[in-house]
């Protein structure tokens, strides 16, 4: 294609992506077709990726292809292994692609499809992709070095320190709530846990056929682990209609909860190539296969959204989550707009793995973009729904009555008209007993994603439909938890190295079962506290996600900056600083609120005196005075935890700027800690000396 050519096709779609977001932003009044959100992201991202993420690539950061990775310099088999390129991009897109992108939007739809939509496009074009991608490449460039243990070299003694607990303190609760999101999809549901539980053997068969069977043939292994993966869904029909089966994978939360966490523990110790890496490429099958099946349903029916541009929920009365519009749309989409989750991915497991530095750019800006796009399908998703079987859905028994007759009458009153009947049909059409207060927005965006490929497909298999959606979440979200609770361990053993100087050597078998047993035991108790919460873990444990998550972004962001100004690129650090300052101060307003606030819907510190009152008046059910002490104290925590997580992050950001602010007046700092240059054996040109 000519240059000329090449430029008129940018230019269109500058302007087609203009125009469909100014659409989105400007129409009021009649329901909007779908197809303005899939034109808007789609034009966003290409134009992002073809032009900003390149001239980050060459001019900032100047990756350079002749330079050995840790994963060649470093390979023990273990934890660093040198890996084809679409596996890495697999296993980084499925690793980073967790709740965030699936639940965040469902859950902010209570505010209407338009601000969320808007934070999902430009969150991710300047905020998200380019910290994760800023972030891999620095780590590569320190032996793949944790964010923590960056910062603590980086910054120094003080800062760094603070970066090293934070995150590790962070990420103990952002797996918390991965686990949380699977549980609520997984209860009660054999055919969800029986093909959950499938995609476990079925990645480690791939594993050993890549590693030992078949060397190097991956599309054989791919199409084998595909081909289980589709195969696990139909299968787990008729474990469902099987009495026997049925009640082997038919079970209460907690002890989801504890497979769950056995799981977590066994995906950490063992070798990243047997589980790990496996489970997280074949994910990327299903999720990307999901998702283009998704946008090609949105295309064919071109179905109109039924959710207000805006709702009256944006003054913080919303059923699914107290809280106003600003700062909660911005803290409640994490992993859609920026996360700081994938700082740690891309410090933890995919440095260890990646090859070659020219592939920084697909898998650290690719994946989020990608990533970005599933945030988008799934707002798309959520809002097709009429807005009462949406509210019915999210709202937990605590706000609207544990009684359907009740539920659909408060919903009602609030202008959003439902029917017991319609809920009851559409269960029934799922293949579930209740979609009442299925919190968490994992099944409403399974509803959602049902009726599209329903409409699209045929209706006579909703209930297949529904099912995969819910195994496609649940793969979503454990390929996240089993590399979170890996990179976890890494930081654990990073945090640990500081006074033990073995404890950091990754494959040393006492380190690495001490950390995975400590990380797991961390995540798991506020598991274990979401789940035994009447109302679903959701009100409790997601604004504590998402202003953890946020504040870890901007952790990252901050070392970010601070490399890049010592670097001698004072002139490019806006790039960082820029999100870094927009996350401060939502993350500071938002943990304000949720500290100070009076609304017991908002603040943690008056919900727990709220419920202390009524448990000494005796106005509590028996059943739920008897928790109320546990949750009383998990209140008190969640609030200490938010008040440590932003003293935190003041006190990273103001050394990050003393330590630049010296280092621009030429007075001594920390010295940059990149590794020296090796030259790279894998590549085509290499020669021996």
């Amino acid at each position: 294609m000519s240059t000329l050519a090449k430029n008129i096709l940018w230019v269109i779609l500058a302007v087609a992506g203009a125009s469909a977001v100014g659409g989105l932003a400007l129409h009021r009044g009649e329901s909007i077709n779908a197809l303005w959100f899939v034109t808007a992201a789609f034009c966003s991202y290409a134009l992002a990726y073809r032009f900003y993420a390149a001239w980050v690539a060459a001019r900032v950061l100047a990756v350079d292809a002749t330079r050995a990775t840790p994963a060649e310099r470093l390979d023990n088999g273990r934890d660093f292994v040198p890996t084809n390129k679409w596996i890495v991009f697999g296993h980084h897109f499925a690793a980073i692609a967790g709740p965030g992108p699936l639940v965040g939007p469902t859950l902010a739809a209570q505010y209407g499809y338009l601000p969320g939509t808007l934070w999902i496009l430009v969150g991710a074009v300047l905020g998200g992709c380019v910290q994760d991608m800023v972030i891999l490449f620095f780590s590569t460039r320190r032996n793949a070095r944790s964010l923590g243990q960056m910062a603590r070299d980086e910054l120094g003694l003080l800062g760094g320190t603070s970066a090293l607990i934070g995150t590790f303190a962070i990420m103990i609760i952002l797996i918390a709530v991965l686990g949380l999101v699977v549980v609520n999809a997984m209860k009660h549901s054999p055919w969800a846990t029986s093909t959950v539980a499938a995609t476990i053997p079925i990645a480690m068969i791939v594993g050993f056929y890549m590693r030992s069977f078949r060397p190097g043939q991956v599309l054989e292994a791919s199409l084998l682990g595909v081909l289980l993966l589709l195969l696990s869904v139909a299968l787990g029909g008729w474990v469902d209609q099987n009495a026997v089966l049925r009640s082997w994978f038919d079970h209460e939360g907690l002890t989801l909860a504890w497979c769950i966490i056995g799981y977590g523990f066994a995906a950490a110790i063992l070798p990243v190539w047997m589980l790990l890496a496996p489970r997280d490429y074949l994910s990327t099958f299903v999720k990307l296969g999901t998702i283009a099946l998704l946008a090609a349903a949105i295309i064919v029916l071109q179905p109109d959204i039924r959710m207000p541009a805006v709702t009256r929920f944006i003054d913080g009365s919303g059923p699914v989550f107290g809280g106003k519009l600003f700062p909660f749309v911005f803290i409640t989409i994490a992993c859609g707009a920026i996360s700081g989750f994938h700082a740690l991915i891309s410090s933890g497991t995919t440095p260890k793995l990646l090859t070659n530095e020219t592939d920084i750019r697909m898998i650290g800006y690719g994946s989020m973009l990608l990533e970005s796009f599933v945030a988008m399908m799934a707002m798309i998703a959520a809002t097709v729904l009429e807005p009462g079987v949406y509210f019915a859905i999210n709202s937990p028994a605590g706000i609207v009555g544990t009684e359907a007759a009740a539920a659909v009458a408060k919903i009602t009153s609030w202008g959003f008209p439902v029917s017991v009947e319609q809920m009851q049909s559409l269960a029934a059409a799922m293949g579930e007993a209740s979609l009442f207060a299925r919190t968490g927005g994992a099944p409403s965006l399974a509803v959602g994603m049902a009726s599209l490929f329903g409409s699209a497909f045929g209706d006579g298999l909703l209930a297949l439909w529904y099912h995969f959606a819910i195994m496609f979440e649940a793969i979503f979200i454990l390929t996240t938890l089993d590399a979170g609770t890996r990179v976890g361990r890494f930081m654990l053993q990073d945090l640990l190295g500081n006074i033990w100087p073995k404890m950091a050597h990754t494959s040393w078998t006492p380190s690495v079962i001490l950390t995975s047993a400590t990380v797991v035991a961390g995540w798991g108790y506020f598991l274990y506290i979401g789940v035994i919460d009447p109302n679903g873990g959701v009100n409790i444990l997601w604004p504590l996600f998402g202003i953890a998550n946020q504040m870890l972004a901007a952790i990252a962001l901050s070392v970010a900056t601070g490399i890049l100004i010592k670097s001698g690129k004072s002139k490019y650090a806006w790039i960082t600083g820029l999100p870094l300052a927009w996350l401060v101060t939502i993350t500071s307003t938002a943990a304000w609120e949720k500290i100070a606030s009076a609304d017991v819907r908002v603040g943690f510190f008056a919900a727990a005196a709220d419920m202390n009152a009524k448990l000494a008046a005796g106005a509590l059910p028996p059943a739920k005075a008897a928790i109320a002490p546990q949750l009383i104290f998990n209140l008190h925590l969640d609030a200490g935890l938010t008040l440590f997580f932003v003293c935190l992050l003041w006190l990273i950001v103001l050394d990050m700027a003393r330590v630049c602010s010296r280092h621009l007046a030429g007075k001594p700092v920390p010295p940059l800690t990149e590794s020296p240059h090796v030259p790279s054996r894998l590549i085509e040109n290499w020669a021996r000396d």
